[in-house]
């Protein structure tokens, strides 16, 4: 059968209109030019790019894969992802959100929240090329040289020329601080790079001739650690006076991995200087190219919490739509009558089940995502206190969108195979690549594990007088606060329940920190992260419900039974709100009560000494 992307417009329109009210940034200079038919017709065109160009040959280049020519040490993409990435490209996404000095279309960072999901959701590895250029751009624009932003970023941003990140090493992984690659000095202020890098998305690609590479290495002579680290711009063709493209840098493709999923990027093992002719350029100050990488790698955090919720919402969309034609078996009320006729699956409860669970899922991480890229907007709009707190919920839920994202994508997508059965583990459908896809995004772009580590040990139990969980907390206890006589006090109290134990959790790991007890700590860091996830997204349904609520009875009044059905099946509006009440009341009547035995288990704090994994295991 053919296969179809399908977008789920109505929620992304709620989220950008209702939810964050976006439209009120028109009271700002830098988008009093915007409105909401603006907004909406660069939605339309997101998605009528994602289902005509990208999905398409995202769903051709899973089976045909990259290819690498070892006589040229080049890769080539799968067929149609350059037409596609130019279509793209042109229709100015790659900048949306950037500002117009810089080539951008200087919209708000939700609307490209918005477009990236859609894209992702219909090409995630084509996706993974375009989020590297930005960053990538991005970087350059914070720390460059102003000839250095002159030269590289319009060219990059306008999709002229690629870029990527060039960190990891294949015996350093994750210790950053442990590379060796190296970067030499020379008499003209050039630096000469030798070293291999490895797991390098996108390293060498065929859409775009140029490629610039930011490169971690230590100058010699510089501290071992993180301290000595530096960043440096290698370009894969060396750039003549008059920007044009001259010779071939001494920087090559020497492998690309086989992978389980995301066929369609190259994932390529890069060698720099393996003839000692490799140039590279300094950016920024000497022995700062850890905090300079850390700022891309702040960016595309988000963008690959994003990636994951695309693909969420993607297979969650599909798996509605098959629940809703494929016939199988008959209805509950007459599984006993075999003269029964066949009824669609989503009738059965357990796929009802598993569809709602799949939904409240997805809504509540689009609207966390959502959120997070306003509070972007915002702390560059506001000042003082306000601008200070909006970095504060920006920098405690950026980990948390990250990983618990693409942790759940991994669940999400295996759940839409189930309800396609036999057939979504086939290839039939789209959701085999959904799943296989998305299960490289708890790995890129620091493990999520090392999320963990960010979130509980940085942003909270490290951050003086933890002002940054202290302002989660306030903007949760706003909506509890927004939410009485609105929502069910039962719902209420179950999220006033779960601030409580956060805090009791979080003083007894400041008392394990005391006493110098890291080993029981750290073994509490990832499921504390994902409990406080599991909060987040109850935050996110309570705020929903006090939305959702009020409109929803505008619409339907005191209707119930067959009078309630009859306006939901006749007022698509209805539908949508009544859809939206039941998931958030759902999520938070079975799922956020696992969020207690998950705080209860780290309080319990049983004393398993694993400190012998590696001698028993």
């Amino acid at each position: 059968m053919a296969q179809k992307y399908l977008v789920d417009l109505r929620d992304i329109e709620f989220n950008l209109f209702e939810f964050l009210d976006i439209e009120k940034l028109g009271r700002y200079p830098q988008y009093e030019g915007f409105d909401r038919d603006i907004y909406e017709d660069t939605i339309g065109l997101a998605t009528k790019v994602a289902v005509e160009q990208i999905f398409p040959v995202n769903v051709a280049g899973h089976k045909e894969g990259c290819s690498y020519d070892r006589e040229t040490k080049s890769v080539r993409l799968p067929s149609g992802y350059k037409e596609a990435s130019r279509a793209l490209m042109e229709a100015g996404f790659l900048s949306i959100s950037d500002d117009p000095e810089i080539g951008g279309a200087g919209m708000p960072l939700a609307i490209q929240s918005s477009c990236w999901e859609i894209f992702c959701g219909a090409g995630g590895a084509l996706m993974l090329f375009f989020m590297l250029n930005h960053g990538a751009a991005i970087m350059i624009q914070h720390y460059g040289s102003e000839v250095q932003k002159n030269l590289y970023v319009p060219r990059i941003l306008s999709g002229e020329w690629g870029g990527t990140m060039c960190l990891t090493e294949p015996e350093a992984g994750s210790d950053v601080g442990a590379l060796k690659t190296k970067a030499q000095r020379q008499p003209d202020g050039t630096y000469r790079i030798t070293g291999q890098k490895c797991f390098i998305t996108n390293g060498d690609q065929d859409i775009t001739k140029q490629i610039i590479y930011p490169v971690l290495a230590r100058v010699e002579g510089d501290s071992p650690g993180t301290k000595g680290v530096s960043l440096f711009l290698v370009p894969k063709y060396l750039i003549n006076d008059d920007g044009t493209l001259g010779e071939r840098n001494d920087v090559f493709c020497a492998g690309i991995e086989e992978k389980m999923g995301a066929h369609g990027a190259a994932t390529c093992s890069m060698s720099f200087g393996d003839d000692e002719k490799c140039v590279g350029y300094l950016l920024g100050e000497q022995g700062r190219g850890i905090n300079i990488m850390f700022q891309m790698l702040n960016e595309t955090r988000l963008e690959v919490g994003i990636m994951a919720l695309g693909g969420s919402s993607a297979a969650y969309m599909q798996s509605v739509d098959y629940a809703k034609t494929r016939l199988q078996g008959a209805h509950i009320t007459r599984m006993f009558d075999a003269e029964a006729p066949k009824v669609p699956i989503i009738q059965h409860p357990d796929v009802m089940r598993m569809l709602f669970w799949m939904k409240s899922y997805v809504e509540a991480e689009r609207m966390l995502s959502f959120y997070i890229s306003q509070q972007i907007t915002l702390q560059h709009l506001l000042d003082g206190e306000d601008a200070k707190e909006a970095r504060a919920i920006v920098d405690i839920l950026v980990p948390t969108a990250k990983a618990g994202n693409s942790d759940m994508a991994w669940l999400i997508t295996a759940e839409a195979i189930q309800v396609h059965g036999g057939y979504g583990y086939c290839s039939e459908y789209p959701v085999e690549q959904f799943a296989v896809d998305c299960k490289s995004l708890s790995i890129v772009e620091g493990t999520n594990g090392i999320q963990s580590l960010d979130l509980v040990m940085r942003k909270i139990l490290m951050n003086r007088g933890q002002y940054k969980y202290g302002i989660l907390k306030k903007k949760i206890l706003d909506t509890l606060g927004d939410a009485g006589g609105i929502v069910d006090d039962v719902y209420i109290e179950s999220v006033s329940e779960g601030i409580a134990k956060l805090d009791e959790v979080v003083e007894r790991m400041k008392e394990s920190m005391g006493n110098g007890n890291f080993l029981t700590l750290l073994l509490s860091v990832d499921p504390l992260r994902k409990a406080i996830f599991d909060l987040v997204l109850a935050w996110m349904h309570l705020w929903s419900l006090t939305i959702t609520k009020p409109r929803l009875s505008s619409l339907v009044g005191n209707s119930t039974g067959d009078a309630l059905n009859t306006i939901l099946e006749k007022d698509k509006e209805a539908a949508f709100y009544y859809g939206k009440v039941m998931a958030s009341e759902f999520w938070l009547a079975t799922e956020f009560p696992k969020y207690f035995g998950k705080m209860c288990a780290i309080l319990r704090g049983e004393k398993v000494d694993i400190s012998a994994a590696e001698r028993v295991l």
